[in-house]
């Protein structure tokens, strides 16, 4: 009985196989092409011994293969039998993944009907362009169309290639302008370079899918307008250099037998290799953020390779009047490889205005539109703020003053990265034009913008933009107008309140500026020893210290025993409304002296709501500790599983669940705070930005230590 119990599966184990087998049904609901197109392919393989043999190397291979030579010997059926196959066991691999891939990805989009009739359309049309044109230049004595007008080919992957094409057309911006430069830079090196008849298939099928793409979704996708952005200049000078880079390395490695000739012979060196690659580097790097150094340089380089193109002809035929015939080899590549560089230069001089971005030096003398703290100030006081605003008047920000002269954006910069804090200040009404104009500065200055730790309006006024938003955090508010701790769920608040009554424990709002220089030190040395205690970097950005306390607008709690010894410390951060009037309090620092009273947290947030009731206050923001929520909100997905992840990690380390959870005491209403961001390729970079933002003093070599299970075990209090 024993032996058997020990055999069966622990909950945990049938939990993951419930879990396994609900993303394969739902694979087979969303892709069921897809699976059965793969599962036949490995079907056919197995059955014929393709896997392990080359389908060129059998006797039956001229069956199953398109091409002109299967059109000539009347082989109609080829186009279907051959697209399940692939011409040697490792071209499985890269085939079956591809188009996984391609087709799952477009059927994911585009749903199963349309998706196997642009597959299958444009396998058909990359075949039958191929051998037409094939057909059609084969008797011109064009060495490569002689040489691939007898090969025979198989495979499926014109047609996910076309289906990827299609789809591109329901991609939002900027991804689908990226996708489509991906997949033109790919036919391009493949066709010019390479030159297989597979290549010359995945051209024409995409020749055909692209313009096609839009037609065939035009209930699906966004449509684009207007001409291009600063942003799509930058990709499609990217995508240019990008391609001279990729060409270099094919040409160098994979030599072939193209349309141009044959690449062989090209004299690249790999020093010609590196030192291409390393100066593409530079300016794509360069080109991405817009800097006008990386255009110069660029249009530099393209317009020295196209006069170097143009001064060619000149010598021929200065060489002929002089009875010196003179040419050179692997002209062809030549021309193409000069055209490429006339089409950046093209590219560069139409999108110059793209490419202002002011330099290092410049940007520390501060952004355009910039502005100063006392302006921010006045403007926060004015129009009033959010829970978050206060911390826009802290000193490590910068400011940017929109347009209106009268609303105005916090921001820090780390790592490439402008962090907007929290919501715009300014006139009701104004946030979206405010994150407008914020967002084209940041893109003038080489910066990626963001915004951090904003509302729902805000939110949503970012939707506005293209932008996407994810919670990252979640505002717990404490409303004062009649709140009384009664009830079960105010046990613990009242027992705090109770027992710092019979332990002599008295509490005091003040102005910690106002207060004697030693009880400022005794702060200071509960807060360092708070701190220390932790063993961890103390964090900013959003999570202020002493020196924010000593502002004169911020209110201090203190709790002392009749001895006048310290016990906690408190800070609470005005929330203005209209004309200066403060309308609540956030909650800032929040530090206890070790082995005192030890309710003395709960004791404090209490006192203070009773007191700031009494002064007329509405509400109390306990505020958001970051990566936390209510855990009841329903399933989630995506972005936000990871960032829900990355909460649990960092839980023994700062203990922000923890805290999210002791804040639940006070019987809050919740209020979500997202993080809005223009797509998902600038999360990385606004990552790195975020945690130097937290911990701008911490080395990297700590930031490592703490992510070993060393640092873990440290815990919190």
């Amino acid at each position: 009985m024993a032996q058997r119990t020990a055999k069966r599966s622990s909950p945990e184990q049938t939990s993951k196989r419930a879990a396994a087998r609900a993303r394969v049904a739902l694979l087979w609901r969303r892709c069921p092409f897809t699976v059965t197109v793969v599962a036949v392919i490995l079907a056919v393989g197995l059955g014929t011994g393709s896997l392990w043999y080359p389908v060129t190397a059998r006797s039956w291979y001229p069956l199953v293969g398109y091409g002109l030579p299967a059109l000539a010997t009347g082989h109609w059926w080829t186009p279907v039998t051959a697209s399940f196959f692939a011409l040697a066991p490792l071209y499985y691999v890269p085939m079956l993944g591809g188009f996984a891939l391609l087709a799952g990805f477009t059927e994911w989009r585009l749903g199963t009907r349309r998706t196997a009739l642009v597959t299958v359309l444009g396998q058909l049309a990359g075949i039958a362009g191929a051998t037409l044109l094939l057909l059609a230049t084969r008797g011109t004595g064009w060495p490569w169309a002689v040489q691939l007008s007898a090969q025979l080919d198989v495979g499926f992957s014109a047609g996910a290639l076309a289906a990827v094409a299609v789809a591109s057309a329901v991609v939002r911006s900027p991804w689908r302008l990226r996708l489509r430069l991906a997949i033109a830079v790919y036919l391009l090196v493949t066709i010019l370079y390479v030159g297989t008849l597979s290549d010359l298939e995945h051209l024409m099928s995409a020749l055909v899918a692209l313009p096609a793409g839009r037609a065939l979704t035009r209930d699906l996708g966004p449509r684009r307008t207007g001409h291009p952005s600063r942003r799509e200049w930058r990709l499609l000078a990217v995508a240019g250099v990008v391609f001279i880079a990729v060409s270099a390395v094919v040409l160098w490695l994979v030599p072939g037998d193209g349309p141009l000739g044959s690449t062989a012979d090209a004299e690249e060196s790999w020093l010609d290799v590196v030192v291409t690659l390393v100066l593409a580097a530079l300016l794509i790097n360069g080109l991405r953020r817009g800097r006008r150094s990386a255009w110069w340089w660029a249009v530099v380089l393209a317009g020295l390779n196209v006069a170097i193109g143009l001064s060619i002809p000149v010598l021929i035929a200065v060489a002929t009047a002089l009875d010196e015939p003179w040419s050179f080899d692997g002209e062809p590549l030549f021309v193409a490889d000069r055209l490429v560089w006339a089409t950046l230069l093209a590219i560069l001089v139409a999108g110059r205005a793209a490419f202002r971005a002011p330099s290092r030096r410049r940007l520390r003398r501060g952004a355009p539109g910039a502005t100063d703290r006392e302006t921010a100030t006045r403007l926060l006081m004015r129009h009033g703020g959010g829970t978050l605003s206060w911390m826009t008047t802290w000193p490590e920000n910068s400011w940017f003053l929109a347009s209106d002269g009268d609303s105005y954006l916090a921001y820090q910069s780390h790592a490439g990265v402008a962090i907007g804090l929290g919501d715009p200040v300014g006139p009701r009404g104004s946030p979206a034009s405010t994150v407008r104009e914020f967002a084209q500065m940041a893109e003038r200055s080489a910066l990626v913008p963001c915004l951090f730790s904003v509302t729902t309006a805000t939110a949503a006024a970012t939707d506005g933009l293209g932008w996407r938003h994810v919670q990252v955090a979640e505002d717990t508010l404490v409303d004062l107008p009649g709140l009384a701790f009664v009830g079960r769920s105010w046990q613990a608040v009242r027992s705090a309140l109770n027992r710092a009554a019979r332990e002599g424990i008295e509490f005091r709002l003040v102005r910690l500026a106002d207060e004697p220089w030693s009880r400022v030190a005794h702060v200071r040395a509960i807060s360092e020893e708070w701190v220390g205690d932790k063993g961890l970097p103390e964090m900013g950005f959003t999570l202020g210290g002493v020196d924010e306390a000593l502002d004169t607008r911020v209110r201090v709690g203190l709790a002392q025993d009749a001895d006048g010894t310290l016990h906690g410390v408190t800070s609470w951060l005005p929330v203005y409304g209209p004309g200066g009037r403060v309308r609540g309090w956030t909650l800032d620092m929040m530090r206890r002296k070790h082995g005192g009273f030890r309710p003395v947290v709960e004791f404090m947030i209490a006192s203070s709501c009773l007191a700031f009731r009494t002064e007329g206050a509405e509400f109390l923001s306990l505020s958001g500790a970051p990566l936390a929520r209510t855990e009841d909100e329903g399933p989630v997905a995506g972005l936000q599983r990871v960032l829900d992840g990355l909460g649990a990690a960092m839980e023994p380390l700062y203990g922000f669940r923890s805290l999210h959870a002791f804040k639940a005491k006070f019987a809050p209403r919740y209020a979500p705070m997202y993080l809005a961001y223009r797509d998902e390729a600038d999360l990385p970079r606004i990552g790195i930005a975020l945690t130097r933002a937290y911990l701008p003093d911490t080395p990297v070599r700590d930031l490592v230590r703490l992510g070993t299970p060393a640092a873990r075990t440290t815990g919190t209090e």
